[in-house]
């Protein structure tokens, strides 16, 4: 059993690995990930991937796979949401945040069950991949902040084998931009979203919370997923599959 916790990519991220064996070089990769990660592709860092080729230092032949495969996604998202997902704003610079965590969360998760690891919670600043049960018939519980009250959730969802992400504006203020206007998003307050896998969940939460009231049916209309919505009016919203904690 191995618990570990760091701050990488400007967020806590702690992994609760209950599979008895030695997980140890593993558990050092994928740490060792996340601060690569960050170091290639954080807007933030002037000598990261992402910013050379943002100031035009890098072409698109000279991009890592790893990248390409990033912007392939936000390409994917922004066309899928109508342009509500966009990694480049006018009169901003690149900035590939909203599909990074999850898609590097996800691929940590990988690594992890590619030696073996059958039982785990990955946690990145609450987006979260399980993997099998903590204890036989139990899933992993996983709090969804309350919008208004940090100290409080709105909901405890189950999960085994799948991935959870929310979206909200109550860490960094109005940070997430509807990309078709270029203002900050409106009409929602959180938006959370399950799904087979962090990709998938993460850019689904942000593209919905950008969409703002119409956000909602989008990513209730998303095939294999399902949402927990908290709109401006404090008003629910879920769709009938969600597994919540009794």
């Amino acid at each position: 059993m191995t618990n570990r916790v760091e701050q990488v990519m400007g967020l806590p991220i702690s992994l609760d690995l209950r599979d008895e064996g030695d997980f140890a070089e593993v558990v050092d990769d994928v740490f060792a990930w996340f601060r690569d990660v960050d170091a290639r592709f954080s807007p933030f860092k002037d000598d990261s991937e992402v910013s050379r080729y943002d100031r035009g230092e890098l072409t698109a032949a000279e991009l890592s796979d790893d990248l390409l495969e990033v912007l392939e996604l936000c390409a994917y998202y922004e066309q899928l949401s109508g342009g509500a997902f966009r990694a480049r704003l006018p009169g901003r610079g690149l900035d590939p945040c909203a599909v990074v965590k999850g898609w590097a969360v996800q691929r940590a998760a990988d690594m992890l069950k590619a030696e073996g690891a059958t039982t785990f919670c990955l946690n990145a600043g609450g987006d979260v991949v399980t993997a099998g049960e903590p204890q036989p018939g139990r899933p992993w519980r996983v709090g969804v902040r309350h919008p208004e009250q940090p100290l409080a959730v709105c909901a405890v969802l189950e999960s085994r084998n799948g991935a959870i992400a929310t979206s909200a504006a109550y860490e960094r203020g109005s940070h997430i931009l509807d990309g078709r206007s270029g203002t900050p998003a409106t009409g929602l307050m959180s938006v959370t979203v399950v799904a087979g896998d962090l990709v998938t969940a993460d850019a689904l939460a942000t593209a919905a919370f950008a969409m703002g009231a119409e956000g909602i049916t989008w990513a209730a209309d998303r095939p294999d997923c399902e949402i927990l919505i908290v709109d401006d009016s404090r008003r629910v919203h879920r769709t009938a599959g969600l597994a919540l904690a009794s």
